[in-house]
């Protein structure tokens, strides 16, 4: 395992030494990048593929500090700003809200930007149903015993910590959504547990963005089809920009 100082912390991560454009993914909460590696090695062959575990997930220990969307985009600034030049962001959930708000603050880091199953409003999150007995709770209790330096104990303030985070974060404007300058695509599963509408919303807040709605699929998206999430990344990153279509309405 690799760490690197993030901040002033120890932070777990995979920094590829490629020589090609660079991607860093960004996981979602309650995971930590093991969750995201199928997409990544569907992108490895053609990237320079990144990872890092932020504060208190996946093999990063956690600090008294409470979770917030902010702090999150500062760590992931400073892996950045690490890895240098400019890199591709692919955010899930959480790490697509993270990927918004550095694209708002630090669009001379950022190329472009793939946001999978992200709001820019807390209350936009649908119930999940992550009941204990739930096979997706239980893959992530799983994971995190696994991993965590912070042992079993701390899995209950970690999970206490994300719960307050979301209950009143994100909380972006359109307005502010409508300052990214950097290209974006809003990607989401048909069965998503962010409201569809809101999803829409997202993609037409941001101007150029590009939309990919995954049929078949739920927040587990990259989970369910990360064949299908790293092909349609890569066909974004690759695509010539502005686009050109037969019958622009939106990109007029």
């Amino acid at each position: 395992m690799t760490y690197i100082d993030v901040l002033g912390h120890s932070t777990w991560a995979s920094i590829s030494e490629k020589k090609a454009d660079s991607v860093l993914l960004l996981h979602g909460g309650l995971n930590g990048s093991d969750t995201f590696t199928d997409v990544g090695d569907g992108l490895a062959s053609k990237y320079r593929v990144s990872y890092f575990d932020r504060r208190g997930h996946g093999k990063t220990a956690d600090t008294p500090e409470p979770f917030h969307y902010e702090s999150m985009a500062d760590e992931t600034i400073a892996v950045l700003e690490s890895i240098g030049g400019v890199s591709h962001l692919v955010g899930w959930s959480d790490g697509g809200n993270i990927g918004l708000i550095v694209a708002m603050r630090r669009p001379d880091l950022v190329k472009r930007v793939v946001v999978i199953g992200a709001n820019f409003k807390y209350e936009a999150v649908l119930d999940m149903g992550l009941s204990d007995d739930s096979p997706a709770m239980q893959m992530m209790v799983e994971r995190y015993m696994e991993n965590s330096p912070d042992g079993p104990e701390h899995f209950e303030e970690f999970v206490t910590k994300s719960l307050v985070m979301w209950g009143t974060e994100p909380n972006m404007t359109v307005e502010d959504l409508s300052t990214i300058t950097v290209p974006v695509l809003v990607m989401v599963g048909d069965d998503d547990a962010i409201n569809l509408s809101h999803t829409c919303e997202l993609y037409e807040s941001i101007p150029g963005a590009q939309l990919s709605v995954v049929p078949g699929t739920s927040h587990g998206l990259p989970l369910e089809k990360p064949a299908e999430v790293a092909h349609i990344v890569d066909d974004f990153f690759s695509r010539q920009l502005p686009v050109e279509t037969l019958i622009p309405i939106r990109r007029k």
